[in-house]
């Protein structure tokens, strides 16, 4: 998968994750992938309500461990 865009928002709790991708997305064209890194664990959740609120393709979710902390990774691709 080609990603256009990276977002870090490791460290930031909701909404601000969502925030920031919403705003990363609008400055994308439709198609372009954007991947999201995040600690909140929250985010799993939020991405999957934004997806579907905004008709924007969440493309896959992964989680991984960092050190002692879960790390997120969420990819969407702008409609």
């Amino acid at each position: 998968m080609d990603i256009n865009k990276e977002l870090d928002a490791r460290g930031l709790t909701c909404p601000l994750p969502i925030l920031k991708a919403k705003k990363a997305l609008s400055d994308m064209h439709s198609g372009e992938v954007l991947k999201v890194l995040a600690t909140d664990p929250g985010s799993v959740r939020d991405f999957q309500a934004f997806a579907r609120q905004t008709g924007n393709d969440l493309v896959d979710q992964q989680t991984k461990l960092n050190g002692d902390q879960e790390e997120y990774t969420h990819f969407l691709r702008r409609r």
